[in-house]
């Protein structure tokens, strides 16, 4: 995608004028029109795209522009208004919806259904211009020579890197709800990073009016330091254990594991010879990893009881229903854009920037489970730009608000989503609802209950707690 023109600027540091930045987003095209890969039969029939463009960095006058993809799945019928959805990440592209639109159009009916690129993902503007492009070496992701390029770039375009902020991605998303849905009814939904970016939204400056906002798998507070990336491995730890935990209360299950699920997997990772048989030779980053899926979860006890005895087909089975689980997945435009990743983690979610490898080995070390995040976010504060006065800001006003939270996500902890729920409900009617047993993702990993409850909530936006029991 070729990119506007881009004028070296300083970049507008920590300032409260990211409250009151205009933003004008003008459709390169005029209307949305059918997509090229839309053909009948196939899941994105009917859909159509258009690509928009917004400032570069709206605190800075004639710094250029960025193109903004947008995918459309009209109603079927006639159209109630929109449904805007915000993909996770950071560095996912809106396609991670795609798979799921039968279930969307399920849980809203007549409602179109409208999933943008955020800038640095899939179609929009990426950080890396030519390594990033769908015809470079490595596709979408990069590869072999183009890390070093890609990163080399990066430092030595400050301007262009440090623009690609949370705070200018909610501008962005402000300025393409206000030209494609207004005077319509609008629902925000965002997933995980998702609904960081759509907290966001509703803090910088002239805020697109919605109607009501969905919140799946709810980010800690900002300002927190308690759940933030660098602790990731903390909290995959904790959903490790009451795994462990309930395999504890099922007799069958404990007498398989010779007794306390914790004792037998200290046993097991702390034995090299059996240590070195899980791949990559790290049984906790492993363990941790099966924690994603509920079908490769509820093999944890058998993986453990098999590599004891030096049987390694549960693991095998385990990792394989991972693998399913997230196959849909998997299509090229689907690859998280790294750079972005790297620069938004950097920045505003990682509250340790100087972590060092000691420090997190140390941790790791009274761990059962682990995630390979926090080793990912060291020596990445090079790249980091400073967060400005919209970091850790609760919205003043907020629509009604639905927050779908499972009680064993090892991504997103559910204590941190409480407690950000209890700051949002300072600020409007919020409908807290506790998914029992589920991962990340809660449209994704409990469809029943997310489509129950989005269907109530539209039906009546009442505050109060609820669980569902999947």
């Amino acid at each position: 995608m070729t990119m506007k023109k881009q004028i070296p600027t300083l970049f507008a540091a920590v300032t409260a004028a990211v409250f009151a930045l205009p933003l004008a987003v003008q459709a390169s095209d005029g209307d949305f029109t059918p997509c090229r890969d839309a053909a009948v039969g196939e899941a994105l029939e009917g859909s159509l795209c258009a690509t928009m463009q917004a400032p570069l960095d709206p605190a800075v006058a004639d710094a250029g522009q960025v193109d903004l993809f947008v995918r459309k799945f009209p109603a079927r019928g006639l159209s109630k208004g929109d449904v805007w959805l915000i993909a996770g990440g950071p560095g996912e592209a809106g396609v991670s919806f795609y798979p799921l639109i039968d279930r969307l159009r399920t849980a809203f009916p007549g409602y179109d259904l409208i999933i943008p690129d955020h800038r640095g993902t899939g179609l929009s503007s990426r950080l890396c211009v030519e390594e990033e492009a769908e015809t470079s070496p490595g596709g979408y992701q990069l590869e072999g020579a183009e890390w070093k390029t890609c990163f080399d770039l990066l430092n030595s375009r400050s301007a262009w890197t440090q623009a690609f902020t949370i705070t200018n991605a909610a501008h962005d998303l402000n300025g393409l709800i206000g030209q494609v849905s207004a005077g319509r009814k609008t629902v925000l939904y965002g997933v995980s990073y998702g609904t960081q970016l759509v907290l966001r939204s509703r803090v910088v400056a002239d805020p697109a009016p919605v109607d009501s906002i969905i919140l799946d798998s709810l980010i800690p507070p900002e300002a927190d330091e308690v759940w933030d990336l660098s602790r990731r491995s903390q909290v995959v730890d904790e959903v490790g254990r009451q795994v462990l935990a309930d395999c504890d209360q099922d007799a069958d299950c404990r007498q398989r594991l010779g007794g306390s699920a914790v004792d037998a997997l200290k046993a097991l990772e702390q034995d090299p010879e059996i240590a070195a048989k899980f791949p990559g030779g790290r049984p906790k980053l492993v363990l941790g990893a099966l924690l994603n899926s509920q079908d490769a979860r509820a093999l944890i006890p058998d993986v453990i009881a098999g590599a004891r005895v030096g049987d390694w087909s549960k693991l095998e089975e385990a990792r394989g229903r991972l693998a399913r689980f997230g196959a849909p997945f998997e299509a090229a435009q689907a690859a998280s854009s790294i750079p972005l990743v790297s620069l938004i983690s950097a920045s505003e979610n990682n509250a340790r920037p100087n972590l060092t490898r000691d420090m997190v080995t140390a941790e790791e070390a009274e761990l059962l489970f682990t995630s390979s995040i926090p080793s990912q976010l060291i020596g990445g504060a090079s790249l980091a730009y400073p967060r400005d006065a919209a970091f850790g800001v609760t919205p003043r006003s907020m629509p009604p608000v639905l927050v779908l939270q499972g009680d064993m996500d090892p991504k997103t902890p559910y204590a941190g989503a409480l407690a950000h729920a209890e700051q949002l409900s300072r600020a409007g009617v919020v409908r807290f609802v506790r998914i029992e047993g589920a991962p990340h993702f809660v449209l994704l990993t409990a469809e029943a209950c997310a489509v129950e409850e989005i269907q109530a909530f539209s039906a009546s936006t009442s505050p109060g707690d609820r669980t569902c029991a999947k």
